[in-house]
C-alpha cells in the first residue's frame, strides 16, 4: 500500500546534521585544506614528470579556493571570520607512492566530512557551494587513483 505523503513521518538521513555543527566542520574544514595545500606542495616536488607536476598543481589549487570558500560562508553566517586555525606543519611525505596513497584517502575523507556539511546547511547558495566542493574532492580523488595506477604499473 502507498501512502499520500502528508500521512508520512518525518524522513531524517542517517546524516542528519545541525547547522551549529556543520559551522564547526566548516572551520575544520579550512585547516584540512591548508594542510592539504602544504601537503601537496611537497608532493609535486616529488612528481617524476611535470604533467603528474601539473596534475597535483591543479587540485592544489583547487584546494586553495574550497579554503576561501569556506571561509567566506563562515563568515557569511556567523558574521566571524575563522580563527585559531592552527599553523602545525602537514605531516612528511615518505614516498611518491606513499603521498599519492595518502592523498587519495585524504580526498575520501573530505567528501564524507563535507557531506556533513552539506546536511547541516540549509537549501541554498552555500550549501550548492558545498555541494561543489564535494564534486571537486571526488574529482581529485579519481585524479590521484588514476596517478596511482600509473605509477604503479611502471614499477612491476
Amino acid at each position: 500500500m502507498v501512502y499520500p505523503y502528508w500521512n508520512r513521518s518525518v524522513f531524517v538521513p542517517v546524516w542528519s546534521v545541525s547547522t551549529q555543527q556543520a559551522l564547526e566542520l566548516i572551520k575544520e574544514a579550512v585547516q584540512g585544506e591548508r594542510n592539504d595545500e602544504l601537503f601537496y606542495d611537497q608532493l609535486i616536488k616529488l612528481s617524476p614528470n611535470p604533467e603528474q607536476a601539473a596534475v597535483i598543481v591543479s587540485i592544489r589549487n583547487d584546494e586553495r579556493g574550497h579554503n576561501q570558500m569556506f571561509r567566506q560562508m563562515y563568515r557569511d553566517l556567523t558574521g566571524y571570520e575563522v580563527t585559531g586555525v592552527s599553523s602545525q606543519q602537514p605531516e612528511q611525505v615518505s614516498s611518491y607512492i606513499a603521498g599519492l596513497q595518502k592523498a587519495f584517502q585524504g580526498e575520501l575523507a573530505a567528501v564524507e566530512k563535507y557531506r556533513k556539511i552539506w546536511f547541516g546547511l540549509p537549501p541554498g547558495i552555500y550549501r550548492d557551494t558545498v555541494w561543489g566542493i564535494i564534486l571537486d574532492e571526488q574529482k581529485h580523488a579519481d585524479k590521484y587513483n588514476n596517478l596511482l595506477l600509473m605509477n604503479l604499473t611502471k614499477e612491476r
